[in-house]
Order: structure tokens, then C-alpha cells, then sequence
């Protein structure tokens, strides 16, 4: 999770004012505070900047000669409705600056002003701006939250994985992440992103499962007027400036959006909603997919060009059906970290209960085995996850012995007893279906390894 005691990245200014001495003061101030500057002495060009550039704050002098800066007021508000605004006046046009201040401004700098007045009306933007990152962080932690935030794994396979992940993470090249549902495409993302040099940028996560003009609008950001919601929205595009955006499954993105993310891959250009005039944005894009995007583009679906332009970088997730080294592992882990959520204190697996994950296909990948761990935890009531704690499907797995099969008679008997122990309620109801007083299956179960703590019905 990122240090929010750490100041916010420099803020992206534009000054607007037609005093040269205003300009230089005011650009020499804010670059000393390491903010990224660009200033302009009338509307006109500053309205053209804001149509190529993505700013976090603007300075706007409420008289520019012949021209009123609040006439530029609503413009620059349907320009960059993210921006912070803060109108330069003179001490005889206070009235005018609260005016402004109701059309939409921030606040408000008198002339003449100090530099200790700039850097407060500055860091009040900063401030404003470093807590949304911080929500937005905080829910995409609360999304992201798991066991598994380190990558831990003890297979070959994964390691390698991880070891590209990390060596190309400072490069702002585009990542295509491959693996099957369950994989924790979208945990690498963020860890590549927490390795890269844009650490302290947005990260957003954009799930590409969406209609035409939804995805667009959530991407590249949209008016009010055009807004399939009802509501102006800037577009992850714009918050992600200078960070990562993560496109979930963009295998289900439809042809149109293709096009417009084929263009900011390319030209670090893109287009609002309802807006033709292109802007720029520094943004690192990491997609997944669960599918064969070669398949995608034959059946027509899916750009090829844009194929190639994700998959600079392609990295593979293998299954977990393949890391078994790793699901002991995880197991552990989902419950020293599922035991604490749930306020449970269970000591481990019994022997069959490992040996019973460790033989299952997990279709599911690790997304179904933190749900079964989930499950034990819920249901058990001793101090280690037996078998019985675990659910139906995965005692499939588990070889099946038959009478005349060479294997120890007690090897039978524990098959058998297990079995039957799964598939019923209570050790009560087994020991029936046994014909054994229930005494004696707690005394079997115990020598099997697996816990007698399930309630008699």
C-alpha cells in the first residue's frame, strides 16, 4: 500500500495572466516547489494548451487586457473539469473574485501576493489532490487485499514469471498478462506497478467487459451532456496520467474502443467521448487476458495491429494444477490470513486434508482455493481443517481404492471411513452408516490424522 505521509507527485499548472512580470514570478515560485509549469499571457493560446494538456491546477488572472478571465471560466470547466482553479485579482476585485469562486474557482490569489501565499493556495490543491489518489488507492487495496500480496511461490515456473515481471516493470512499455480465471493477473499488474518508476502515480483497474459507448466514456472521460450515466466523468485515461492503467480481460473490449487504445499505445494521444480534438496522456498500460487473442483476431474480434502493439511484453501465469509445489503454500497462507479475518484459530491441514488439495485439477486457480480455505475456516471447529471441512468435489480427487486393490487392508479402511465421513453431516450420521458406536470413529479419525471436532446431529 503506498505511504500517503509522502507528498503528492508535482502538480501539471497553467498560468493565464498578461503581466510578464506576473508570469515569471509566479512560473519561478511553483517550478521551485518541483510542480511542472507552463504559462501563456492570453486566452486563446492557454485555451489551445488545455486542449493538448492534462492540468491539475490553473492560475487564472480574472483581467487579461481586453479580455475578462471569466468569460474563460466555463470553457476551461468543460475543458478540465478536474482542474482546481485559482483566479489572480486585484485587491479592488474581491467582489468579482467571489464571483468567480461561485462559477466554479477554487479560491483566490490577491495582487500583489507573496511566495508564502502561492505555496499555501498550492498546497491546499495538493492536499486535495493527494487525497484522491489516497481513496482511490485505499479502493483498489480494499479490492486487492489478500494473502497472496507478495507473490509467494515455491515453483520454477512461477519464479521465472515473477522475475520478468520485475525486470521489465521500470519500462514504460505495454504489458500483455496471460493465465487462465483465477490466476492473479490483476495482483501481478499492481506489483508490476508498485516496481516500476510510476509507483507513486494512480493505478486504475478498467474491466473491458462493458458496451460501446460505457467503456469509452469510462476510459477517455465524457461531458454530462454525452454521459451514458447522466454524469461528466474525466476518464481513467486522465487520472491515470503519468501512472498505469490496467485493461481487465481486453480480449471482451468491442472494435471501436480497440481503435481509440491502439492510438494511445502508439501516440500517447486519445479523444473524449465527445471531443475530436486529441490530448495527451503518459499512461502505462498493462491488459490481461484468459483467452487465445490469436483466436480472437482470426474470428474477427480483435485488432491484430493492437495485439501487437500489448504484447511488446507478453507474460504467462501458469495454472495452479501446475505449481503444486506452491498450493501447501497458499493453503497456508489463506488461513493464518482467513483465520484472523474470521477470528478463528486453527492450527494447520490434517494430512488427508493437504493430500486431498494437493491431488485436485483447481479449475479455479487460486480464486477457488482461498474459497475452500474460506469454507474450512467456517466450518471448523477444532484446531487443524480435516477432510470433512472440505468440500465434496475435491474428494474426487482423492484415489479411489477397491476391494482387491494391492494396497494394505487399512489403507481400504481409512479410504472408506474418510469417504463416508465426507459425505455425511455428522460423525454421528457416519458411525451409522458404519456400524460403529461413534467412540470408535473419534479413536479412527484420530489416527487418521484428522480432526473429531464435527457436531453430532
Amino acid at each position: 500500500m503506498p505511504d500517503f505521509n509522502q507528498s503528492t507527485s508535482p502538480l501539471r499548472i497553467l498560468i493565464v495572466d498578461d503581466e510578464p512580470n506576473i508570469r515569471t514570478t509566479l512560473s519561478m515560485c511553483l517550478e521551485a516547489d518541483g510542480h511542472i509549469v507552463v504559462a501563456h499571457g492570453d486566452i486563446h493560446t492557454a485555451l489551445q494548451e488545455i486542449t493538448r494538456r492534462v492540468f491539475d491546477l490553473v492560475f487564472l488572472d480574472l483581467r487579461l487586457g481586453v479580455d475578462n478571465g471569466l468569460d474563460f471560466l466555463p470553457t476551461l470547466r468543460a475543458e478540465s473539469p478536474w482542474a482546481q482553479v485559482i483566479v489572480i485579482t486585484a485587491y479592488a476585485s474581491i467582489e468579482t473574485a467571489v464571483e468567480a469562486m461561485k462559477r466554479g474557482a477554487t479560491d483566490y490569489l490577491p495582487k500583489p501576493f507573496e511566495p508564502s501565499q502561492v505555496q499555501l493556495v498550492t498546497q491546499k490543491v495538493a492536499q486535495r489532490r493527494r487525497m484522491e489518489l489516497k481513496i482511490e488507492a485505499l479502493q483498489a487495496a480494499m479490492g486487492a487485499m489478500d494473502a497472496e500480496a507478495d507473490l509467494p511461490t515455491n515453483t520454477p515456473a512461477m519464479v521465472e514469471t515473477i522475475e520478468l515481471a520485475r525486470q521489465v516493470a521500470p519500462s514504460r512499455t505495454a504489458i500483455l498478462i496471460r493465465g487462465e480465471p483465477g490466476t492473479g493477473k490483476g495482483r501481478l499488474a499492481r506489483a508490476i506497478h508498485a516496481w516500476s518508476n510510476r509507483a507513486d502515480a494512480p493505478f486504475a483497474a478498467v474491466s473491458c467487459q462493458r458496451g460501446v459507448d460505457e467503456l469509452e466514456a469510462e476510459l477517455f472521460g465524457v461531458t454530462s451532456a454525452f454521459s451514458p450515466a447522466g454524469a461528466e466523468r474525466p476518464g481513467r485515461v486522465v487520472l491515470c496520467d503519468g501512472g498505469t492503467l490496467f485493461l481487465k480481460e481486453i480480449n471482451q473490449a468491442p472494435l471501436h474502443p480497440q481503435t481509440k487504445l491502439l492510438r494511445l499505445l502508439r501516440d500517447q494521444e486519445y479523444e473524449r467521448v465527445d471531443d475530436s480534438r486529441a490530448k495527451n496522456a503518459d499512461v502505462r498500460i498493462i491488459a490481461s487476458t484468459s483467452v487465445d487473442l490469436q483466436q480472437a483476431v482470426r474470428d474477427g474480434t480483435f485488432r491484430h495491429d493492437l495485439l501487437m502493439s500489448l504484447s511488446v511484453v507478453e507474460i504467462v501465469i501458469p495454472p495452479l494444477r501446475s505449481r503444486s509445489d506452491d498450493i501447501p503454500l497458499l493453503a497456508e497462507r489463506y488461513l493464518a490470513f482467513l483465520g484472523r479475518e474470521h477470528d478463528r484459530r486453527i492450527g494447520g491441514f490434517s494430512t488427508d486434508a493437504m493430500y486431498a488439495m494437493n491431488q485436485y485439477s483447481w479449475p479455479g486457480n487460486g480464486h477457488e482455493l482461498r474459497n475452500v480455505v474460506e469454507r474450512a475456516v467456517l466450518l471448523c471447529r477444532g484446531e487443524q481443517i480435516g477432510i470433512e471441512h472440505l468440500p465434496p468435489n475435491l474428494l474426487n480427487a482423492t484415489p479411489a481404492y477397491s476391494v482387491g486393490d494391492l494396497v494394505p487392508l487399512e489403507t481400504i479402511k481409512r479410504s472408506h471411513v474418510m469417504q463416508v465421513v465426507a459425505s455425511t453431516r455428522s460423525l454421528r450420521r457416519a458411525a451409522w452408516i458404519l456400524g460403529v458406536d461413534p467412540s470408535s470413529l473419534c479413536r479412527w479419525m484420530q489416527r487418521y490424522g484428522a480432526s473429531d471436532d464435527q457436531p453430532a446431529a
